[in-house]
């Protein structure tokens, strides 16, 4: 026999430890609390650090390229797709490909953004590469990826779907839907589209907070691409990767106030990023 089973995934690395802890290192003390012989497979895993695979999805990573990356400071909250048999893990990942090659969106996640979105909803389409920075590799934005750098998978497009679900204070919540696999043909480009029509792209670490910053909103609790959004009398607007170093994200008195928080307990927040639906067969 075998088991498939869904579960909410909320990983705190321990203070001093953080690394360590990851829900691949999880799964043997898991599979013996709930009694089973099988070793258990991730079938699918908020998109974030400390679950491993991505690398055998296709996913870029900079240890191919000889960077290293930068560590992981949060990690996403949500849905985990677990299974004890090789051949259930197998389908289902044959049917989250196949679905994002007939352009449906089988993953759903819920952030809290500071800012909100110029638009009620659109898609942010960009492509996204690792760039050394100092002596690690973070996550950058490619706006118009060359056929070379596609071509040997240094650059993946990529796209988000997203739709504003509410905002208030400054904040909005927002339903995000990455798409990954074949994209339907080009058409032209709609009011609400951010850059140029991605092709066929596995999904790539830190889509989700890169893309949120490219609308101005970064993910409350993102402590590692926050920066790149600067202000002006208020007024948002992009700084380049290369100009902004990883810092704590910088909040205002008024929200600080709201959430209770000082600016000493601030670096604790955690990334508001969950994994929130899953589509199955």
């Amino acid at each position: 026999g075998w088991h498939l089973g869904v579960a909410q995934w909320v990983l705190t690395p321990l203070p001093g430890r953080t690394g360590e802890l990851s829900l691949v290192a999880l799964l043997p003390a898991l599979r013996r609390r709930l009694g089973l012989s099988a070793e258990l497979q991730v079938v699918k895993a908020p998109a974030r650090y400390g679950w491993g695979g991505l690398g055998g999805l296709g996913v870029p990573e900079p240890a191919s390229s000889g960077l290293r990356a930068a560590p992981s400071r949060r990690e996403c909250s949500g849905l985990v797709l677990l299974s004890s048999c090789h051949r259930a893990t197998e389908q289902l990942q044959r049917f989250f490909t196949d679905a994002r090659r007939r352009g449906q969106y089988p993953v759903t996640y819920r952030a809290v953004t500071v800012g909100v979105p110029a638009e009620a909803e659109g898609e942010v389409r960009t492509g996204l590469c690792w760039q050394q920075q100092g002596d690690t590799a973070m996550v950058v934005p490619v706006p118009a990826p060359g056929h070379r750098s596609l071509a040997r998978k240094e650059v993946k497009n990529t796209l988000t779907r997203y739709r504003v679900l509410g905002a208030a204070g400054g904040c909005a919540l927002l339903q995000l839907q990455p798409r990954t696999g074949e994209c339907p043909p080009p058409t032209p480009p709609s009011p609400h589209q951010h850059g140029p029509n991605p092709r066929a792209s596995p999904a790539f670490p830190e889509q989700l907070p890169v893309h949120l910053t490219l609308l101005l909103c970064p993910a409350l609790g993102d402590h590692e691409h926050s920066s790149r959004v600067g202000r002006v009398l208020g007024v948002p607007f992009l700084l380049p990767p290369e100009a902004t170093p990883t810092r704590t994200q910088v909040l205002d008195e008024e929200l600080l106030c709201r959430l209770g928080l000082s600016p000493q307990q601030l670096r604790r927040l955690p990334l508001h990023l969950h994994l929130q639906q899953l589509v199955l067969p």
